[in-house]
């Protein structure tokens, strides 16, 4: 008895490879959140004027959704253990050369972004360069990670990913929060010595502990990149597919906004040095706590309802920027909370970043799960492979145009103080946040429009 209790309990234990590839996501979710939330600030201050900063940073959330297609395929064929290896080292070489034009470089980061583009090609080139290699590095993390967890977790699949998923925003937090240790000790600049040094301990971790996970390897059809690209043509032909592809883009259009409007415009508008990486733990925190209780509350809501519902959070998670504005009159009047005073500006992105989290509970895992439903019986496994599309473009679109939003329209007809911040004139702030909360809402009700057509008209 005793001895089959035990085989019993062997088998209920997740292998160490499934722990392995949690912590090793762990590292790299907090090299990446160690910089993510002042990415396009660090930028902004080195000279790079009002919208490279945040065309940039959409670029390189296009190529970390985007490559997967790619780097997935190569992930399998030389094995996850040398992908990783080599994805890490991508990683801590992009991370270091980010951070090169002010530690070796002679690059010196002025007190506040720019709105005209000073930076010359001894900073532009290693940044571009930084920005590739990042990309690429973290495009081959997902699909081997991810992979990992599936391939180890048997059975208990929702178990697996419940973990994995958790574990993402528990790097997430710790990225954050030893990032503004060292950006405080230091310079803004060395968010991305933290970043290098989670990276290096990620490959560490997967070059002694991972081992490489068990797979079938029966009839296995290799791809090639070619019949890769032919592969996306034939998914993207499939009309029900490309529209809900780009309809759910616009969620992530929005989501992207958390990392370049909202950032610049506390900086801009609200404070003189804001704790942009402290606030933005909302969204961590959030899903952390609330994720089961959104699972057990809605779980059964067919995900197109809830994606629906996702829409329209993310829309009014905008939307609540107006009451300091058009309440208070003052976005930088202060409020107490417990021990600490923050400006009504801050409270209030703050509050928009928690509810944006709501939104992605209901949004995010379950567009996987109704693309795997609206791929043709036998190639779910192919339009799966597609689904981080809609993050890609929302991404890649956002990073211009929230831009354009932040500084054509909010910042119309503003006035400087003598502090340096913006005063902005509030028809035209109040405009900026209705037009992002507008193409939330849009992007819910074309859903919901979606929703109708398909089923008028079944397959």
């Amino acid at each position: 008895m005793e001895e089959n209790n035990t085989e019993i309990k062997k088998t209920e234990a997740f292998p160490r490879t499934f722990w392995t590839a949690n912590v090793t996501e762990l590292f790299e979710r907090g090299a990446y959140y160690a910089m993510a939330s002042f990415v396009v600030l660090y930028l902004g201050r080195l000279g790079l004027g009002d919208y490279w900063p945040s065309t940039l940073n959409g670029v390189l959330w296009f190529l970390v959704y985007f490559l997967p297609i790619l780097s997935g395929t190569i992930a399998d064929e030389i094995g996850f253990k040398k992908a990783l290896l080599g994805a890490f080292v991508l990683l801590a070489i992009g991370y270091f050369i980010m951070g090169y034009p002010v530690w070796f470089g002679g690059a010196t980061l002025l007190a506040k972004s720019s709105s005209e583009l000073t930076s010359g090609y001894g900073i532009i080139i290693p940044i571009i360069l930084a920005i590739t290699l990042i990309g690429i590095g973290g495009s081959v993390i997902k699909p081997c990670v991810s992979g990992t967890v599936q391939k180890t977790s048997g059975s208990r699949a929702t178990l697996g990913f419940g973990i994995f998923y958790m574990v993402i925003n528990i790097g997430s937090l710790f990225g954050r929060g030893i990032s503004y240790f060292a950006r405080k000790e230091w310079d803004l600049s060395y968010i991305f010595a933290v970043s290098v040094a989670c990276s290096i301990l990620a490959f560490f971790t997967v070059l002694f502990f991972y081992n490489e996970p068990k797979q079938e390897i029966k009839d296995k059809v290799k791809k090639s990149v070619v019949k890769i690209l032919i592969d996306m043509v034939l998914v993207l032909r499939n009309l029900r597919f490309a529209v809900f592809l780009l309809v759910i883009s616009g969620f992530w259009f929005v989501y992207a906004q958390v990392y370049n409007v909202l950032p610049r415009y506390l900086e801009m508008v609200v404070e003189i040095d804001p704790a942009v990486d402290i606030y933005t733990m909302a969204n961590p925190f959030v899903i952390v706590f609330f994720q089961l209780l959104v699972i057990r509350l809605f779980g059964k809501f067919k995900p197109i309802k809830s994606i629906i519902i996702g829409g329209v959070i993310i829309g009014l998670s905008m939307l609540i920027n107006l009451v300091p504005i058009l309440l208070y009159g003052n976005v930088r009047e202060g409020v107490n909370l417990l021990w600490v005073t923050i400006p009504m500006g801050s409270l209030f992105i703050v509050l928009t970043v928690a509810l944006i989290a709501f939104g992605e509970l209901f949004a995010a895992a379950r567009q996987y799960e109704f693309i795997g439903a609206l791929a043709p019986k036998g190639k779910e496994g192919l339009f799966l492979g597609y689904a981080n599309l809609p993050m890609a473009i929302g991404a890649l679109v956002g990073g211009p145009a929230g831009a354009a939003i932040l500084n054509e329209v909010m910042c119309k007809n503003s006035t400087m103080l003598e502090n340096g911040l913006l005063e902005l004139d509030p028809f035209w702030n109040s405009l900026g946040w209705i037009i992002l909360m507008g193409i939330g809402i849009a992007s819910a009700f074309f859903m919901w429009l979606y929703n109708r057509w398909i089923q008028k008209n079944p397959v």
